[in-house]
């Protein structure tokens, strides 16, 4: 039989009178705690393990937002359609289907899980994994992945490729990730991922088609490129002048990390080097995005505390379009409300 007691006096008592059926009940729907008797023994019943932290989950059209980001536990950030994952925290299973990390930098909560990633993806007949990451963890990361081979006798795959900032390389067709540097206590990167579209030139509008085609021939340019920034992911950072840059503040979609709330703990923020959240009120005055997601709250601050503690903050035209990705209640009523949606669309 299954009871709840609040103290060892309310166990001795149950223990002296157990035979008082009426009693016992009372006690069982009052107190929280379990207990169980077994062969006239009174014992308390372990609570379940701890779970692993639950994919918080954004679906912010055309793109899912899916991940973990815990302040000094955990931060992976995955964009299933582009084929990119940001950091790789303890490499969540989900993880594995991104053939490209995009690492910002070298703390253990952002970079644990990359051996895995690699062994993974070769295991799972994936293709090989590519991290892309600051000059300076080049060379770490291939010393890791030859301690592996000491540790597991046997040679992992794996592609590694150095980013200076403003590189960017090709990720899909026509799409690029490019990185930009941060201000972090380690050398660190932020990347934005950006569509190229070619448009035909603006003083050839209007201009026929045979003339076009005749210009194109005689190996004149007829179109221009414009960069179109899709999604900017900064990392652990704290503000600088990348928070200046077109490809961050045009992105339509921003994900950023504020990890202190606390006006006293701005110090700290400083300290440790990242956004507080009087920085994400000033993002929020300069950035076009549609939607910014915030990552790396702490659990110092309940989340539903957190939240309030943010909206109260900011301007009431802006709470529609911040996110947290961790807010897996709402997110979820959220996404349960936009599969209504479609299902009225289908009808």
């Amino acid at each position: 039989m299954i009871m709840g007691f609040e103290s060892l006096n309310d166990v001795f008592q149950i223990k002296a009178n157990r035979a008082n059926g009426s009693a016992v009940l009372a006690l069982y729907r009052c107190f929280k705690k379990f207990w169980l008797i077994l062969d006239g023994n009174i014992c308390m019943i372990p609570r379940d393990p701890p779970r692993r932290p639950q994919l918080g989950f954004l679906y912010l059209p055309p793109f899912r937002v899916q991940g973990i980001s815990i302040a000094g536990e955990e931060s992976v950030v995955q964009l299933p359609e582009l084929d990119t994952c940001f950091d790789i925290g303890r490499c969540p299973r989900a993880a594995l289907s991104s053939p490209y990390v995009a690492l910002t930098h070298g703390h253990m909560d952002h970079s644990a899980g990359l051996a895995y990633y690699f062994s993974q993806r070769y295991f799972q007949g994936m293709g090989v994994g590519t991290v892309l990451c600051h000059p300076k963890l080049e060379q770490p990361i291939h010393n890791l992945m030859r301690a592996w081979i000491d540790i597991e006798a046997q040679k992992t795959p794996y592609n590694v490729k150095a980013m200076e900032p403003d590189e960017q390389i090709e990720i899909k067709k026509t799409l690029f990730l490019r990185a930009f540097e941060t201000n972090h206590r380690v050398p660190s990167l932020g990347y934005t991922i950006v569509e190229k579209r070619s448009k035909l030139r603006p003083d050839l509008t209007g201009m026929p088609q045979e003339k076009l085609i005749a210009l194109k021939k005689k190996g004149e340019p007829i179109t221009q490129t414009h960069d179109i920034p899709l999604v900017c992911y900064t990392g652990d950072t704290a503000w600088g002048s990348h928070f200046d840059r077109p490809d961050v503040l045009e992105a339509q979609i921003l994900i950023t990390e504020c990890t202190f709330l606390e006006e006293d703990h701005r110090k700290r923020a400083n300290v440790g080097m990242h956004l507080h959240l009087d920085d994400i009120i000033k993002l929020l005055e300069r950035s076009t995005a549609k939607a910014i997601v915030l990552t790396h709250l702490s659990r110092r601050t309940h989340l539903a505390q957190a939240k309030k503690q943010i909206f109260e903050a900011i301007k009431p035209e802006d709470r529609q379009r911040l996110f947290l990705l961790m807010d897996h209640r709402n997110n979820r009523e959220r996404y349960a409300q936009q599969q209504e949606q479609l299902g009225e669309v289908r009808d």
